[in-house]
């Protein structure tokens, strides 16, 4: 028998290190060779690592949340054969004792300590059984100074069912901490109490890289954010009879194809909002290839695929490609490609979102459009109200980059398209 290590393989694009953000084994546990053994994320991408033997895990090379490096160990499994360490070292069980000394240079590239438990819930506090509840007659007044009652005000406490131990039953303030400590309040014949627990989560993986994203972005950009009101009676009928008429030989249109196609057409007018800011450097890159990102809720979190090139796509190209990265991103098979290169974004919180939102920019990017939710609103047409479908865009511009002016511009651009659809399709 020997120990086997398993490294954290060379991802590639310049990754360093990854995230540990999942185990799939632990100490004691038979693994056969392809079999996940972990996952760790990357800057952008979540990654399963299988098993390139078969053993047993004696050792876990680090606990959620750790960073490592490729080439870091992962996991020590006993094998049949020799294995690939030295058997004068062997590991030990991570729950028995703690892992052997490692020399300085493999310290440095590895996370190998023992994994500690996770952090786990605090239980709710157990109560004691509740002291039985006083029933008064109707009408009748629970006697207890001011002072008490006020405090029963403060812990959402009933006083006519707190046992009074004074003249005539007065509540004191020692019958209502008794009352207190026996472990609830009864009203209409609901029991209810405190609930003091405590619940410990660790932020990690997806949810740890969208919180450092969203301190980047709001700590560097300076937000200036335009919500303007448009009508999207005629795009909705058109939306609709296109679907009808293709609904067996297309994909479905939603309103984002429109919009991404809105988006090109605007940026080729304004190149500079299609474009990411490289604040160190102090250089914009403005690009010819428009690449919307998508910004799509997963289980995981939200992530931002990439529909490459929109400028070259018709209409159901574009629902083709984000139907299929929407679907990736929410399995979790998404690739580090689909993830990145985005030049400006576009989110939407579907029937969710509300009259306006204040979008933040997805950095290095200096624009995001956001979709409100579609409603019908009666609009006043000169002699009359009638009632038209319309949605709030919600944008905001890197302020660095992007004047309110130019801003401003971009947006009548996405109204006057969206109001007007036939103009998505006039070539010139």
């Amino acid at each position: 028998m020997g120990i086997y290590a398993i490294r954290l393989p060379d991802i590639g694009e310049g990754v360093a290190e990854a995230e540990l953000t999942e185990w799939h084994v632990k100490p004691g546990d038979v693994v056969k060779e392809d079999d996940v053994l972990a996952a760790v994320m990357t800057d952008k991408a979540a990654i399963e690592v299988p098993s390139s033997v078969s053993g047993t895990v004696v050792e876990l090379g680090g606990e959620i949340g750790d960073m490592i490096a490729v080439g870091g160990i992962l996991i020590r499994l006993e094998v049949d054969g020799e294995g690939n360490e030295s058997a004068a070292a062997p590991a030990k069980p991570a729950e028995d004792k703690p892992a052997a000394e490692t020399p300085a240079a493999e310290k440095a590239a590895e996370k190998a300590a023992p994994l500690k438990p996770a952090a786990k819930p605090v239980a709710p506090v157990t109560t004691k059984p509740q002291t039985p509840a006083v029933e008064r007659a109707k009408g009748t007044k629970p006697l207890a100074a001011p002072s008490v009652r006020a405090r029963a005000r403060e812990e959402g406490i009933d006083l006519r069912h707190v046992p009074g131990t004074g003249p005539a039953g007065r509540i004191s303030h020692d019958d209502l901490n008794s009352f207190i400590a026996s472990g609830g309040i009864q009203q209409g014949g609901v029991t209810r109490g405190k609930n003091t627990g405590v619940e410990e989560i660790r932020v990690v993986g997806m949810r740890r890289k969208i919180a450092e994203k969203m301190a980047l972005s709001k700590s560097h950009i300076p937000h200036i954010t335009i919500v303007e009101e448009v009508d999207v009676s005629s795009l909705e009928e058109l939306r609709t009879a296109l679907n009808k008429k293709y609904k067996d030989a297309r994909p479905k249109l939603t309103i984002l194809p429109f919009l991404m196609r809105a988006i090109v057409e605007s940026v080729r007018e304004q190149p500079d909002l299609n474009a990411r800011y490289d604040d160190e450097a102090g250089v914009i890159h403005r690009y010819g290839g428009v690449h919307i990102g998508i910004a799509t809720q997963t289980p995981a979190g939200l992530n931002v695929p990439v529909v490459h090139h929109a400028e070259s796509g018709n209409l159901w190209d574009n629902a083709e490609q984000v139907a299929a990265l929407a679907e990736a991103a929410r399995e979790g098979s998404i690739s580090r490609e689909a993830l990145s290169g985005g030049t400006i974004t576009i989110t939407s919180l579907g029937p969710l979102g509300a009259i306006a939102t204040t979008p933040i920019i997805n950095y290095p990017e200096v624009a995001i459009v956001g979709v409100n939710k579609m409603a019908v609103r009666p609009v006043w047409d000169g002699q009359q109200f009638q009632p038209r479908k319309m949605m709030n865009l919600s944008c905001s511009f890197d302020h660095r980059v992007i004047d309110g002016w130019d801003a401003a511009v971009f947006v009548q651009k996405l109204k006057t398209l969206l109001e007007t659809p036939a103009m998505l399709f006039v070539e010139g």
